[in-house]
């Protein structure tokens, strides 16, 4: 639970507690009362675990209906929404594609947008969740740092999954905004993973081979950087990304701007730093409701869109704590898991021609 949402919940629970006490005196004086609907209201704003255990302690309005059934319902309510609607346990997403240009099977876990945060001791509960469907490879697709929060966390994961893992880095706004990206680069790279700046890698999985490219945030150009600007990274892979005949999974922290990224011709771009559009109603807002660079109602924040014969995948992220402002509604954090499959085109029989 973040800072505020805890100094939120203190606050209205002093405030409950000190109405209720109010209300009693007063009315043991037969003087002014509290009006019960203010009351109430403060339950309603998350005072009502206080509010009951004050009026029980003070046997202040136990004969009420209206606050000793009420309350309690209020409370069970609040408990429904803190489990469903800002419910933050980790969740594991698959996907599916089908080409002809691999044999058998490739799985990949998507990390983005870790943003520092705490996954219990050693980043257990991450490490789990992507131990437990055994990718081949795994894609860190920026933030994992957050500027504002000491960088522990992320090098502690980044350090455990890279000694378990081939690993791919591809850098976000955080990383340039806490002037560190170009550190945290050398760092990681000393793990073994491989930082992809408007570079490819190619990479053997099961007999099959998938270039791995990638490109800086354009926050690379506003901040000293040890790489060339991100239009010069955006041409050389135009320059490298020529091969149809090989699989190519394209790296980038933003997806808005996938208009860059298609004719490049990659099969899949992967993407992150839109946090599923923070606040989503399952069918009603699924892209959610607010975006980094996409404002209000915006278009790509997470799960599958397609381009031509490009498709986009975008992870709504793992940040928790750090999302201290706007907390996630109907949003779990995500690790993604894609899994790539061999097409096999299906054999017509001549008499059914």
């Amino acid at each position: 639970m973040n800072t505020y949402v805890i100094i939120y919940i203190i606050a209205i629970s002093l405030l409950a507690v000190f109405l209720a006490v109010c209300d009693k005196n007063s009315a043991r004086k037969n003087v002014w009362r509290v009006k019960e609907r203010l009351l109430l209201a403060v339950c309603v704003l998350g005072g009502a675990v206080a509010m009951l255990i004050t009026m029980l302690a003070l046997r202040h309005k136990i004969r009420r209906a209206k606050f000793m059934v009420g309350i309690p319902l209020i409370i069970l309510v609040q408990v429904a929404l803190v489990v469903f609607v800002f419910d933050s346990r980790l969740a594991v997403t698959h996907y599916e594609f089908k080409t002809d240009k691999i044999d058998g099977q490739v799985k990949f876990a998507l990390v983005a947008d870790l943003h520092s945060c705490n996954y219990g001791d050693g980043q257990i509960d991450l490490l789990r969740a992507i131990d437990s469907q055994n990718p081949d490879a795994v894609l860190l697709c920026g933030d994992i740092l957050d500027y504002s929060l000491p960088p522990d966390k992320a090098i502690e994961f980044v350090k455990n999954v890279s000694s378990k893992y081939p690993c791919y880095y591809v850098s976000g706004n955080h990383e340039f905004w806490g002037g560190t990206a170009d550190e945290f680069k050398a760092l990681i790279e000393s793990f073994g993973v491989k930082v992809l700046e408007g570079t490819s890698d190619l990479l053997e999985i099961n007999g099959n081979t998938i270039v791995i490219s990638g490109i800086d945030d354009p926050a690379t150009d506003n901040f000293p950087s040890r790489c060339v600007s991100y239009a010069e990274q955006l041409e050389r892979l135009r320059e490298e990304l020529t091969d149809d005949g090989l699989f190519k999974v394209l790296l980038s922290h933003r997806p808005e701007r996938i208009e860059e990224f298609v004719p490049l011709n990659p099969d899949i771009v992967l993407s992150g730093h839109a946090h599923g559009g923070q606040w989503r109603l399952p069918t009603l807002l699924e892209n959610g409701l607010l975006s980094p660079n996409q404002g209000l109602f915006p278009k790509y924040t997470n799960g599958e869109y397609h381009f031509n014969n490009v498709t986009m995948v975008v992870s709504r992220g793992l940040a928790r704590e750090s999302s201290r402002i706007i907390p996630r509604i109907f949003n779990r954090p995500e690790v993604v898991i894609l899994t790539i499959f061999q097409h096999k085109p299906v054999d017509i029989p001549q008499n059914m021609l």
